[in-house]
């Protein structure tokens, strides 16, 4: 399993390569800093770091004299951190790593290319995305991912650890539901969405959404891949649903993890799944509208002639319940 993510190094000055004031998950505050989007690598047999890329802002590639200063090249141009953890990913798969997984934050789960180049080389992925995430169409507009969490059942929550921490298992409730739509061949998408155990200072239970994208069956365990934990993915038959659905989420004995036994579909109709892109604001006072699809054979920026737009597909009936 491959693990992208990026991390501060506070500095004093301003000679270093791509210093300056920036956002720093590390200091968790706004520093003067260097960036650097990295990779990991995790297997059960353990973890190492096998690849990174500095982080250069625009206020470092607009000025050659000073990139020239600190021994940066002509050659290197600007380039956002996804793009960066893209060329990290293609480095490590080009060389031949085997990888099933792939999993990385917000800031990289949120950007539809950085999905979509998971999909076109065929790599399963957990990704968090924000509570904006547009994840279906319904008669009434656009589902959010937190409109849809709201309206799960009860029994589709379950309680599970996503890993052992420094206190013990790190316990939250899950639930996962079927919102995907056809991606590359053999895909589907799930979202997936992990609630706190106990209020926070608003005395609300937080919530994390998570992109996952995997063959259609069985979704992924924690023995496989999940947020904070890696693993290897498992092949399946072909399926897709019609409409968002819910499943229970269930594990192998001794081994914790998002299950496999799905519920009746969820009733949230939709008409079409849409890529998982921000939410757009609609105009007040303006009665929703059903958007129409491009009509065949026109370029769109998010879905090239060569990527069909997504579309809803039946499916059959869930398979028999079986432990992994």
């Amino acid at each position: 399993m491959l693990i992208v993510d990026e991390t501060g190094f506070i500095k004093k000055g301003d000679k270093s390569a791509g210093v300056q004031r920036q956002y720093s998950g590390t200091a968790g505050r706004v520093e003067n800093c260097q960036l650097g989007v990295f990779l990991a690598y995790a297997s059960p047999l353990g973890r190492a770091l096998i690849d990174a890329e500095l982080y250069l802002p625009k206020s470092w590639t607009d000025d050659r004299i000073r990139c020239a200063q600190a021994g940066i090249p002509d050659a290197v141009p600007f380039a956002t951190k996804p793009m960066l953890a893209r060329t990290l990913l293609a480095r490590a798969l080009d060389a031949g790593m085997p990888v099933s997984w792939v999993t990385a934050d917000e800031a990289y789960g949120m950007d539809c290319k950085f999905r979509r180049f998971l999909e076109e080389r065929r790599l399963s992925y957990v990704v968090a995305v924000p509570k904006s995430q547009t994840v279906a169409f319904g008669p009434r507009g656009d589902i959010r991912a937190d409109t849809l969490a709201a309206q799960a059942p009860a029994e589709a929550w379950k309680r599970r650890s996503c890993g052992d921490g420094a206190k013990g298992p790190r316990l939250y409730d899950w639930a996962l539901a079927s919102v995907h739509f056809e991606t590359e061949p053999g895909y589907r998408r799930w979202l997936l969405v992990r609630r706190s155990l106990t209020p926070n200072a608003k005395g609300e239970l937080e919530l994390a959404y998570y992109c996952v994208t995997a063959p259609p069956a069985p979704p992924p365990t924690t023995s496989s891949a999940s947020p904070g934990h890696a693993g290897r993915s498992r092949t399946a038959s072909r399926a897709l649903r019609t409409r968002p659905a819910w499943t229970t989420t269930r594990s192998a004995a001794t081994t914790p993890g998002i299950g496999t036994s799905p519920l009746p579909c969820w009733p949230t109709p939709t008409s079409r799944s849409p890529p998982l892109t921000a939410q757009k604001p609609k105009r007040p006072g303006r009665p929703h509208t059903r958007r129409n699809p491009p009509s065949p054979g026109t370029p769109d920026e998010d879905h090239p002639p060569d990527h069909p737009r997504p579309r809803l597909v039946p499916s059959p009936p869930p398979p028999p319940d079986s432990r992994p």
